[in-house]
């Protein structure tokens, strides 16, 4: 079918709340010469777009305004350099932006095939937390079989994954979550344990559950106050990966204690490592998961599908935190 020259998409004006969020027209991407367009079927919503939208996400120049970080549909153009991806072709992608939108361009190398017989509204949800987990868990945090895994905000679409991808590595995985309804959520989902913040001391708990010796790595999505307590949790020689700061950047730490047990504080973002550093998590993904989703040993966990139109009630959803899984937009 013919590409129009203008879409609906989300592009919030100003920052401000959930109420921002509505439609507009802008005009559609054209590829670059390492890029395709995909027509937009479902695009994930994720933490970093309601900071986008608060105005509390510095983003890469360049990068459109349109929020969206990953999406999935079918690919109808494509640069002069691109050799893998053909028009009609069905992938889900990593993007630095514009995926609330019926149009995206993407990176080439960023591409997924959507597994045979997935919704596109559950293969939208993949790459952003799969990139993310994978990157931070195995490359950052060099996890490795028989260890013990501690992952914060378990219910969250980072949280499953982690749980999803500590379990087939054959880990043993610890979750917090926020209430019983989310510890029982993650247990099943594939968490061995599962603590519940508001009513149990975490600290205690992972020191009872390891019988005093303490996890291997920490996954770490709220930082500030929480992180000298994660310290606490880590056994000898642990490691400590930071993705996000929930509660805060800046925390006081005792170096003694760092020195004393041999432990190594580590970090990342995503969003801004170049093209093919993805693209080599993207083609190890390919490789090492991605067989997991076609045979079913792995199955997306999608909380709730939204129109486009009402992705305001989308955010909504994420900033109350009441989901399991991945939050999701149908576009097209």
């Amino acid at each position: 079918m013919p590409i129009p020259a203008t879409m609906t998409a989300i592009d919030p004006a100003a920052p401000g709340g959930p109420d921002v969020l509505v439609a507009v027209t802008r005009p559609v991407p054209q590829p670059g010469p390492d890029e395709v367009l995909v027509k937009v079927a479902a695009a994930g919503v994720n933490r970093p777009d309601v900071l986008q939208r608060l105005g509390l996400y510095p983003m890469p120049p360049g990068v459109p305004t349109i929020p969206g970080l990953e999406i999935a549909g079918i690919v109808v153009a494509v640069g002069g350099a691109v050799e893998r991806w053909r028009i009609g072709d069905a992938v889900c992608a990593l993007v630095a932006g514009g995926g609330y939108a019926e149009y995206c361009t993407a990176p080439a190398g960023q591409c997924l095939p959507v597994p045979a017989g997935m919704a596109m509204t559950d293969a939208a949800g993949l790459p952003e937390t799969w990139f993310t987990v994978w990157s931070n868990v195995m490359d950052r945090g060099h996890a490795r079989p028989g260890e013990t895994l501690l992952v914060h905000g378990g219910t969250s679409g980072i949280g499953v994954t982690a749980i999803q991808l500590g379990s087939a590595l054959g880990m043993t995985v610890i979750v917090t979550a926020g209430n019983a309804a989310k510890c029982a959520a993650a247990l099943a989902l594939g968490a061995a344990h599962a603590i519940d913040y508001q009513a149990q001391d975490f600290v205690a708990e992972v020191v009872r559950i390891t019988d005093a010796r303490g996890v291997d790595l920490v996954l770490d999505m709220v930082g500030g106050d929480y992180l000298p307590r994660n310290l606490q949790c880590l056994a000898d020689d642990g490691r400590h990966v930071s993705i996000a700061f929930q509660r805060g950047p800046r925390v006081d730490l005792d170096l003694s204690a760092i020195m004393r047990k041999r432990l190594t504080l580590t970090g990342s973002m995503l969003r801004p490592r170049p093209i093919s550093f993805k693209t080599a998590i993207a083609e190890t993904l390919e490789g090492a998961i991605w067989p997991e989703f076609e045979a079913r040993r792995l199955v997306p966990v999608t909380d709730r599908v939204f129109a486009l139109a009402d992705a305001a009630e989308a955010h909504r959803r994420m900033e109350a935190g009441a989901h399991v899984g991945k939050i999701v937009l149908a576009v097209g």
